[in-house]
């Protein structure tokens, strides 16, 4: 009877342990919280002269870091300058636009590449995608491809798929009008990347 009574806890416990944790609500988009998400995209549009501050963590499935960032975005121009380090052990500077980018603070010297995400990939061997993240670091649907929204009990953006990643909106700064995010948490197997934003500056 004892034996069974044992085997029953620890059956149960670890489900009523579960039940008692609160889950974030999360609805599909209904054609409310869709038009109110345009109306933010739209006013959003032509947002890209900004510069936010906080901190990036990486990790591949086996390695990974943590370390502060900053970026500065000015048109289609931009730079992005790790503290840490996150990934390749010390700090570096990523910058470029449409004719290439630059990866600074490499071992062996500087590199350059067609774009960041190449130049990432061949530099690191890491999945970073940083032309989508631009647009959904501002709770944004990027333009790369069909996105499928969820929304919190805010009415803001919960979770959005696009590109194989899956992006979970964990806080916003509602004070803003329209409302920012300050914590993205970007994942596709192997690979995850951690954005907590500490300030957000448009110019």
């Amino acid at each position: 009877m004892r034996r069974r009574l044992r085997l029953l806890l620890a059956v149960a416990l670890p489900l009523l342990l579960a039940a008692c944790v609160p889950q974030a609500v999360r609805v599909k988009g209904d054609a409310g919280l869709l038009n109110a998400q345009l109306a933010r995209e739209q006013m959003l549009a032509q947002a890209d002269h900004w510069v936010l501050q906080g901190r990036l963590g990486v990790s591949n499935g086996k390695d990974g870091g943590s370390g502060s960032f900053s970026w500065t975005q000015d048109g289609e121009q931009y730079e992005f300058v790790l503290r840490g380090p996150a990934i390749s052990g010390m700090n570096f500077r990523l910058s470029g636009g449409p004719d290439g980018a630059l990866l600074e603070g490499m071992a062996h010297g500087p590199l350059r590449g067609p774009d960041a995400e190449a130049l990432m990939r061949k530099a690191l061997g890491w999945e970073v995608p940083l032309r989508d993240l631009r647009a959904w670091v501002l709770g944004l649907r990027a333009d790369s491809g069909p996105a499928e929204l969820s929304f919190g009990e805010n009415r803001l953006p919960s979770l959005l798929l696009q590109d194989g990643w899956a992006v979970d909106y964990r806080e916003w700064d509602d004070a803003r009008q329209p409302p920012l995010p300050t914590k993205v948490f970007a994942a596709k197997a192997p690979y995850k990347v951690k954005l907590s934003i500490e300030s957000w500056q448009f110019r």
